[in-house]
């Protein structure tokens, strides 16, 4: 069975301003979207399911959906606040979404076979996809048996400024855990370096496992997502900015002993816009992949 590629396409990217799902960077007005599906094509996916917002649907079926037909289904699934287990109500004044943990749950009635998840807006590289679509297919015999894409820290930087990563830990190739680092940049000479919860500077290795949002999850774990929120709601339903994300959701698995996760290597070079100065970066690198022949002109002909 193929595996499917879950798009988290709900958010907006606060930092950079606009939809950045929609913004036309290859040579001949691709997203950062189009080359995700490129490779998860050729990478031996055999699905596609979106995660959106309701009111981005026009846009998004008219601009990147008709991109796709005839070369792979895609379905649209949607995230809204309101969308809460039974028993809950949604505070009158929580106005940010819950989470990508949450937007995974989306998915839930539209996806039975292994799955990756991936964001919208990050370029992952062809490698990143084959790693991922060979792990998807390897048989399985227990349910929380899962994976994530490990990037290496160095391929993932920008020298525009900070920028935010689950930094790994790992034994034997197993994930341990993930915390949560937002504020890594380059020092003055060229270290990767962070300031932890004590108030330190770290330097990271180059080559240091991080995630960046590329999971792979087999069905059961919807089960353990929809128990996990219910927790995550009793708990902080009326906090406004609290958010059900995937490595919280993945974490408390692993430290209950009810999923491991493989850490895959990949050699792919991580990029996005996460700031504006960022674009002309993005488009330059993006040209080149076409120039030397990784990707065809223009990529959907």
């Amino acid at each position: 069975m193929k595996p499917t590629l879950f798009v988290l396409a709900a958010g907006m990217g606060s930092r950079y301003g606009g939809l950045k799902q929609l913004d036309g960077l290859g040579p001949n007005g691709e997203t950062i979207m189009d080359y995700s599906i490129f490779d998860a094509i050729r990478a031996g996916f055999g699905k596609v399911v979106f995660v959106i917002r309701k009111d981005f649907e026009k846009d998004f079926r008219d601009k990147i959906l008709s991109k796709y037909e005839g070369r792979i289904p895609v379905e649209v699934v949607f995230q809204s606040i309101d969308a809460l287990p039974e028993g809950f109500t949604c505070p009158a004044d929580r106005a940010k979404p819950w989470g990508t943990n949450h937007a995974v749950l989306m998915g839930a009635g539209a996806i039975n076979e292994p799955f990756a998840v991936i964001n919208a807006d990050d370029f992952y590289g062809r490698n990143a996809f084959e790693v991922m679509a060979a792990d998807l297919q390897r048989p399985r015999d227990k349910k929380g048996d899962y994976s994530m894409v490990g990037f290496r820290v160095g391929n993932t930087m920008t020298d525009n400024g900070s920028v935010a990563r689950g930094v790994c830990s790992t034994d034997n190739g197993l994930l341990t855990s993930v915390v949560e680092r937002t504020a890594i940049s380059y020092d003055k000479d060229h270290n990767i370096t962070f300031t932890d919860e004590n108030g330190q500077i770290q330097t990271l290795d180059p080559k240091t496992p991080v995630s960046m949002n590329f999971w792979g999850f087999t069905p059961d774990y919807f089960d353990y997502s929809a128990r996990e929120f219910v927790k995550f709601l009793e708990k902080d339903l009326n906090t406004p900015k609290s958010e059900f994300f995937i490595p919280l959701c993945v974490d408390t698995l692993i430290r209950n002993g009810e999923a491991t996760v493989r850490v895959l290597d990949t050699d792919s070079r991580w990029f996005g816009v996460t700031y504006s100065a960022d674009r002309p970066d993005v488009v330059a690198k993006l040209a080149a992949l076409h120039e030397a022949g990784q990707y065809p002109t223009p990529l959907f002909a």
